[in-house]
């Protein structure tokens, strides 16, 4: 098999999604009222974005090799698609044509032994390797931002490395291709009642590789809330040989080969297939929200379920001013919606002691549908979750900034810490943007809790301000960099799920120890001695090519 491109659908070449699926410009207009009432700000002006077409696009450093005919593109559209991920950032440089970097050359392997060739090829030529799921990073992980000493940059595609390669019903575990998108791989799993239930955002456009790579987190907010929770083995090919670890329900061998793939963003190899744990599809499930006067309380609320030993499959509190914008609240309480599933029994019961929990501490449960459905404001919040990165397309039309950042801290220190984040936040945001600082019409901070652990929150905080046409991404640089430090010097992560990327690295450099950095250095050099692998992401080559 040679060439993985086949069928495969393509992605907006600037925004989140398919091509063509971006509202036009009369949908905007339309939505530009409902944005302003909301907001107070916005949709003054509806913008359009450079089409594909008009992209000014430097050409590339080099040429596809004929032995690699099929497999490797220097065509435009391929490499402008290949040049960002869908950061804020990254969809407002796209809409406005700014593509002042993009990979000299994309590949597109059907299989390993075309993985194994353009990494050969790399090494040759002194290119830059850098793999691409599904394209959704915020954090700058795919772009050719390689630094100094590269002939070139190639953009590894693994969308044909695609599939449920077996499934193993007695173990309740399945072995999948790395390239594969989050609602094939249900598909996949659905003929045999069977499902991973890992559910980023970026579900529809991300791939199991890239959760892998990234230690993306999913649909559990409590115990198994990252990727790394369900990976029972993985394989990788890295420019010295294929990296591929035992599958087993567990062990104590040393330090173990699929922790150092978790996270490890390309930069040791390009992942190409794990085996996972699965389960029957759930079969019942049920959900509540929990009203509080104040964020502060359903964060008290929710410390108690951590500990309970209740596990809900979904714990996500939302401040008074997020549950507002979402929807999912009249904008003057905290909302906490508690949500269980199980494929074998009814979850009433656990619902009910998790409610009475939240009671127990001044919530105020929403009145039951009385029906199967979810009550309306779990119902609000998922939609406005699933809908929110086509949202963000359109409000960038509009004029509006919209972005995240995540972290997580310990229970002993949340207050104070949420109150200094939220602090450097507002003035952040106050300091970029026209337009008053405060009552209707300002910029909002908003925040909830994506997941809970017995001994600590994953705070989520969303951006919403005016734009500076035209400046976008350095309005948005300076809140970056104030809010980081805030997080770092507070005792917080620079990112719970969101990876590290490029965009991270000056606080990651100051969250991690510098032995580590020395010991992953030396990992690297090891098995990508050219250090073609990713680099400018986690850490830097200890000898780039010259």
């Amino acid at each position: 098999m040679s060439g993985g491109r086949g069928a495969r659908r393509e992605r907006s070449h600037w925004g989140w999604g398919w091509a063509g699926r971006q509202p036009d410009r009369g949908a905007l207009a339309a939505l530009a009222p409902a944005v302003r009432e909301r907001l107070g700000f916005g949709g003054e002006r509806v913008e359009e974005p450079v089409p594909l077409e008009a992209v000014d696009l430097a050409p590339p450093r080099a040429r596809p090799p004929a032995a690699l005919g099929g497999v490797v593109s220097a065509d435009p559209p391929d490499r402008i698609r290949h040049a960002m991920g869908r950061a804020y950032r990254d969809v407002v440089r796209g809409f406005r044509g700014r593509f002042d970097r993009t990979p000299d050359l994309v590949a597109f392997p059907g299989d390993e032994e075309d993985v194994r060739r353009v990494l050969e090829l790399c090494a040759d030529r002194g290119f830059a390797a850098v793999p691409f799921g599904g394209g959704t990073s915020v954090v700058g992980g795919v772009e050719p931002r390689v630094g100094h000493g590269y002939r070139g940059v190639v953009s590894l595609d693994l969308g044909g490395l695609s599939g449920v390669v077996a499934v193993d019903e007695v173990s309740g575990a399945a072995l999948i291709r790395a390239g594969t998108l989050g609602p094939d791989l249900e598909d996949g799993l659905r003929p045999h009642g069977l499902t991973l239930r890992h559910f980023p955002q970026s579900f529809e456009l991300s791939t199991l590789g890239g959760w892998i790579a990234t230690r993306a987190g999913g649909h559990f907010a409590m115990l198994q809330t990252h990727i790394d929770d369900l990976v029972l083995s993985a394989r990788a090919l890295t420019p010295t040989g294929p990296w591929e670890s035992r599958r087993l329900p567990g062990s104590g061998a040393g330090p173990s080969p699929d922790r150092m793939l978790l996270g490890s963003e390309g930069i040791l190899g390009v992942i190409t297939e794990a085996w996972v744990q699965v389960r029957p599809r759930p079969a019942f499930k049920a959900s509540r929200p929990v009203l509080f006067e104040s964020f502060a309380a359903g964060a008290e609320a929710v410390r108690a379920l951590s500990r309970s030993g209740l596990n809900p499959s979904n714990c996500r509190l939302l401040d008074p001013l997020e549950a507002g914008t979402t929807g999912a609240g009249a904008g003057d309480r905290a909302v906490l919606i508690i949500g269980f599933e199980s494929a074998f029994a009814p979850v009433d019961e656990q619902l009910r002691l998790a409610v009475g929990c939240a009671a127990d501490h001044g919530g105020e449960p929403e009145p039951d549908s009385g029906d199967d459905r979810p009550a309306s404001a779990a119902e609000s919040w998922r939609s406005a979750f699933l809908g929110a990165p086509y949202l963000r397309d359109s409000l960038v039309a509009l004029g509006v900034l919209s972005e995240t950042f995540e972290t997580a801290i310990t229970w002993d220190r949340f207050g104070e810490f949420h109150a200094r984040v939220t602090e450097a936040a507002r003035r952040a945001v106050a300091e970029a943007c026209d337009g008053p600082a405060e009552g209707p019409g300002s910029p909002r901070v908003t925040c909830r809790f994506t997941h809970v652990y017995p001994t600590g929150p994953a705070p989520y905080y969303t951006v919403l301000a005016p734009a500076r046409r035209g400046s976008e991404v350095e309005q948005w640089d300076e809140i970056k960099a104030a809010v980081s430090e805030a997080i770092i010097s507070a005792g917080g992560t620079i990112t719970h799920h969101h990876a590290v990327g490029r965009d991270h690295r000056p606080w990651y450099e100051l969250q991690r120890p510098d032995r580590f950095a020395a010991a992953l250095a030396g990992a690297k050099a090891a098995v990508d001695p050219a250090a073609i692998m990713n680099p400018g992401v986690l850490i830097d080559p200890a000898a780039p090519p010259v």
